[in-house]
């Protein structure tokens, strides 16, 4: 039920990070980049043990960090991008770890 639940957070996100993408005709391999991004980041927020006082930072911290490489890849051809994608990191990052927390997924 966990790793459901799990997967349900991540598409969820990933649909939300897409949407907007889609009405801006961003080409397909991005969108779907973006969409397996956040189906897998939920797994890897859930199971790091960090900031446990701090939960609430956990997900925008983690989603960054591991946005950061495709982040630099991206600001070589666009630099709106990049902004785009780290405050994006940073907020579905952030709603996944609160989600997590309130569902006990962490």
């Amino acid at each position: 039920m966990q790793f459901l639940l799990t997967l349900l957070i991540g598409m969820v996100a990933g649909v939300i990070d897409v949407l907007p993408m889609i009405k801006m005709k961003v080409d397909k391999y991005s969108c779907l980049s973006a969409f397996v991004y956040y189906v897998i980041v939920p797994f890897i927020i859930f199971e790091i043990q960090w900031f446990n006082q701090l939960w609430w930072l956990k997900g925008g911290i983690v989603a960054l960090l591991i946005a950061i490489p495709v982040i630099i890849l991206v600001s070589k051809e666009d630099k709106k991008s990049p902004v785009a994608m780290t405050i994006m990191s940073l907020i579905l990052g952030s709603i996944i770890g609160v989600v997590g927390h309130f569902l006990n997924l962490m």
